[in-house]
């Protein structure tokens, strides 16, 4: 699409939306052509791959530095959250990427580091955007993707370090295996951490 055809569509003028593609694009979530337009940006398995290895790390260093600095508002926040996870039922895909969403939010928040934000933000984005694309079953996957996302936020809630790294890694391991699934085989056997 061009920016004077989003202009049109969405009601805004040209600064709002000039802004808000670069900031997509900047997220690698949309490629800018000029003179053709704007295109939604391919999502490959084998950036899936590079995020998701970067996005181990990161997360790890989210749920560690957000055990210790939570506040208790933060964490009666996350423990809030989990019930809405462990309620959650059906194929609402756009219900559940509001769930993910505000579940990153608050691990991300937690911790207390902008920069962390800054790094992680778009991570999840793309991540998130290729899960929903490659799910091959959605009621199934949206269940196991809320116990994974309500076992971190637990451990975080709870000040329990040593599990809220193995549940962030549990859930980067889920993610991993199904891009291999993607890729139409199965993942590799791991070592555990």
């Amino acid at each position: 699409m061009s920016e004077s055809s989003l202009m049109e569509k969405l009601g805004y003028g040209r600064t709002p939306v000039r802004e808000a593609v670069q900031r997509l694009a900047r997220e690698r979530m949309v490629e800018i052509h000029p003179h053709r337009g704007v295109f939604v940006a391919p999502a490959s398995v084998e950036a899936q791959f590079r995020l998701l290895e970067l996005r181990r790390g990161l997360e790890e260093m989210a749920v560690r530095f957000a055990t210790y600095r939570a506040t208790t508002r933060q964490k009666e926040a996350m423990l809030a959250l989990t019930v809405e996870l462990d309620d959650f039922a059906g194929e609402d895909v756009r219900a559940f990427a509001a769930l993910l969403k505000r579940s990153h939010g608050m691990v991300v928040e937690a911790a207390h580091n902008d920069y962390l934000e800054l790094a992680m933000t778009p991570l999840q984005s793309l991540t998130r955007r290729f899960w929903f694309a490659h799910i091959p079953d959605v009621a199934e996957h949206l269940r196991i993707a809320a116990d994974l996302h309500g076992s971190v936020l637990r451990a975080v809630a709870h000040g329990d370090e040593s599990e809220a790294v193995s549940a962030s890694h549990r859930l980067n391991d889920y993610l991993v295996d199904l891009t291999y699934r993607a890729l139409g085989g199965p993942a590799p056997s791991r070592t555990t951490n």
